[in-house]
């Protein structure tokens, strides 16, 4: 027997539809699956030129480097929860699905939402910005549904600091196995001209 759900669709005053509690949820409480098709990143390209389009398409999922989830096909209602810079909800990715869960405990009414957090490229445009604002309104709004800038940022130089340690690496493996292979090659020439002799 399937669970009920905690929450109902209506009408949102961030986006749209949302998702709206019809009963107090506690905090660490698993609410729903995000469901859809499972499409690798390609097809959600293609299928949602984001070029032509004057807002984003927010449901699609990505799960990982290969496969993201488009609710539009074969989705439920976790598709209507909706962005907040302040959210009450989180996803978590398990074993390739995708899980929301309560943040907080939630009042019976309140609305459900979680960080999209979509991640920067580093070069988005003013049309790209204008697409990814939020309207969530609260306190701490950041303006967009992308992950902050601090984060990027962070992101970024953890990624540098990852390639520099492997190239470090990599260099020290070819001072040791280099030198010694070099070694090895004029010890075989020294023999090879001395059978010669």
């Amino acid at each position: 027997m399937t669970k009920p759900l905690a929450f109902e669709v209506r009408d949102s005053a961030i986006s749209g539809k949302g998702a709206f509690a019809l009963r107090a949820i506690k905090k660490g409480e698993r609410l729903i699956e995000y469901t859809g098709e499972r499409i690798p990143h390609p097809v959600a390209d293609a299928r949602y030129d984001d070029d032509t389009m004057d807002e984003h398409h927010t449901f699609l999922f990505s799960v990982s480097s290969r496969t993201v989830i488009d609710a539009t096909r074969d989705g439920n209602e976790s598709r209507y929860i909706n962005h907040s810079c302040d959210p009450n909800c989180e996803s978590e990715v398990e074993k390739g699905r995708v899980y929301i869960f309560a943040l907080r405990d939630i009042r019976k009414g309140e609305e459900l939402h979680y960080d999209y957090a979509y991640e920067r490229c580093g070069d988005e445009t003013e049309k790209e910005v204008a697409q990814y604002r939020c309207r969530c309104g609260t306190k701490i709004c950041r303006g967009s549904i992308m992950e902050p800038r601090a984060d990027y940022e962070k992101r970024v130089r953890t990624a540098k600091r990852k390639k520099a340690l492997a190239r470090r690496e990599r260099d020290k493996q070819k001072d040791r196995y280099g030198s010694s292979h070099s070694t090895r090659r004029s010890v075989s020439k020294a023999k090879k001209k001395a059978s010669r002799r």
